[in-house]
């Protein structure tokens, strides 16, 4: 069975295995015994796709076809959808548009990391450059839009990471910058603005949840001061919670109806810390006369993320920080049960399957553990051989004219287990100029 972390699950999508979204929104029904427990570089990776460019977003699924976006160029010019089979990594086509908005291309700037969306009919892509794309499953182009030219180019010194969301009809993209700042959805079939929300200016990379409140969904915004929910059909702000902070990087994931996690990060030099510590917690939604009441149910002050989001599972939340620590939460109390380091710092949001949970350490192991107020680790696995990363296409070389690049450069030039993807029998891992997938051996 999927844990909440997969719980919203719209009509529009047809009864086939799909992971359609970034965190898998709308993805199917997992069987949890058909993913591997344990793998190596000789054992259950039943392919490695290499792809052109380089690339942070996740994989999407639908049916036997896997799109994945990356960019490649000096200045990020050439902007490439790859759609790739599920069954044996070939690339069955690769859609290349140039970018309307170049940039140079470094380790220190997001490089195609916002992750698509796709439904039955098309897959929509969007790049860092503001180039939003629908393509056709076979890779035919039905229409573009280029944000940044319509509203303004960002001005973000470490680029833009959010993934939109969708509708049965819309396309929904966030957009929190230094520059203009809005909440914007587009028409699935045209491209058209169906709707703009201005919102204050601010840096953040995180993205947005379409999420069930009182029986009805709404578009939840977690982002650098404040939570934001908007009616998806006309955008309308329909409450805000400001008692937050340090907000920056994850993404609002359920916990069953009218409730979910939020997460903060105190940053780099710690200068979110206090905002941070009444940041990571449980909030719930609910009617009140003609508005909304917000409030926290309880906050984890010890638990902080690094981009990896907090979800539940099982009746438990699961944060992991930037050093591979990973806080479990009662969700029903919120009393921390414990609080043990894995193997890695995570970056991809782990994946809850059954009696496990799969933590994706970034530098390519992946650290099982058993699900439940137990610290019990099952299994490490590494996917690449220490000695033989993967190759990174068309990377940048590295700045190391000051003290702090070089750390930048140890921290983000290396190959990273950067998001993944799942349905019943396969389980894909993204890695820069690579799409990893784990599977039975007997498969």
């Amino acid at each position: 069975m999927l844990s909440s972390l997969l719980l919203i699950t719209a009509s529009f999508f047809a009864d086939q295995p799909a992971w359609p979204a970034f965190l898998g929104a709308g993805a199917s029904e997992i069987d949890p015994a058909s993913i591997p427990l344990k793998w190596s570089p000789a054992q259950n990776i039943a392919w490695d796709a290499s792809l052109p460019g380089h690339g942070q977003s996740s994989p999407v699924i639908w049916g036997e076809k896997v799109f994945v976006t990356t960019v490649e160029g000096d200045n990020k010019e050439t902007c490439h959808t790859v759609c790739l089979s599920l069954k044996d990594g070939a690339i069955l086509w690769d859609h290349k548009h140039a970018s309307t908005a170049p940039d140079p291309n470094s380790v220190y700037i997001s490089r195609a990391a916002p992750t698509p969306v796709v439904d039955k009919d098309h897959v929509f892509v969007f790049f860092e450059c503001g180039d939003l794309v629908a393509l056709t499953h076979d890779g035919k182009e039905v229409w573009t839009k280029s944000l940044s030219k319509e509203y303004g180019k960002f001005v973000n010194k470490f680029g833009l990471s959010s993934s939109p969301v969708q509708t049965e009809s819309s396309v929904i993209v966030l957009i929190d910058d230094e520059g203009p700042s809005y909440l914007v959805a587009l028409n699935k079939v045209d491209g058209g603005i169906l709707w703009k929300t201005d919102r204050p200016s601010r840096t953040s990379w995180s993205s947005p949840a379409i999420l069930p409140i009182n029986g009805q969904l709404q578009v939840i915004v977690s982002s650098a001061g404040t939570v934001d929910g908007y009616d998806p059909a006309v955008g309308k702000l329909l409450w805000t919670y400001a008692d937050v902070g340090g907000n920056t990087g994850t993404t609002p994931l359920p916990v069953g109806q009218d409730q979910f996690l939020i997460a903060a990060s105190p940053g780099r030099s710690g200068e979110n810390s206090e905002g941070a510590k009444k940041s990571n917690a449980l909030l719930k939604v609910t009617p009140e006369g003609d508005s909304w009441k917000v409030e926290k149910v309880w906050a984890a002050a010890e638990a902080t993320p690094s981009w990896a989001s907090p979800f539940v599972h099982q009746g438990f939340a699961y944060w992991v920080n930037r050093v591979g620590v990973v806080y479990c939460i009662d969700v029903a109390t919120g009393e921390q049960k414990y609080a043990q380091r894995t193997k890695q710092s995570c970056w991809a949001t782990p994946l809850p399957l059954g009696d496990r949970i799969y933590f994706f350490g970034k530098d390519g192991v992946t650290t099982v553990l058993a699900a439940g107020p137990e610290f019990k680790e099952l299994t490490a696995n590494e996917l690449w051989p220490a000695d033989t990363p993967p190759t990174d296409n068309g990377a940048p070389k590295p700045d190391e004219t000051s003290t702090e690049r070089k750390q930048a450069s140890a921290m983000f030039s290396g190959p990273t287990q950067y998001g993944i993807a799942a349905v019943s029998g396969s389980l894909l891992i993204r890695v820069g100029s690579h799409v990893y997938c784990v599977r039975e051996a007997a498969r």
